[in-house]
């Protein structure tokens, strides 16, 4: 039984470094599951995003089925101020359960 001593070396340090790479990015992933404050706040600012766009497209599907428009450089005119409120309030709410539905 006698062994090319060079080519196992180096066969069995690649194969070391190969599952120290392995480990490092398992010891990573832990790492990020474990840190929930991160996770939380990521969640968070995803939810927000997503209401903020979801409020965006509302206020263009009203504005598209009102036809209201308002022209650059005068003030606002009609419903629009009560329709961006209506908005702002129904994005809070989501907000809101979201909050608790992740304490609960």
């Amino acid at each position: 039984m006698t062994r090319n001593g060079t080519g196992d070396t180096e066969a069995l340090r690649a194969d070391i470094r190969r599952t120290r790479v392995e480990l490092g990015e398992t010891m990573e992933a832990l790492a990020a599951k474990a840190d929930v404050k991160k996770r939380l706040k990521s969640s968070a600012d995803q939810a927000r995003e997503r209401v903020r766009a979801q409020a965006a497209l509302t206020v263009a599907r009203v504005r598209a089925q009102s036809g209201l428009t308002h022209p650059q450089g005068r003030g606002r005119q009609g419903p629009t101020p009560f329709v961006a409120l209506a908005v702002g309030a129904v994005a809070a709410a989501v907000v809101l359960m979201i909050i608790r539905g992740r304490r609960g």
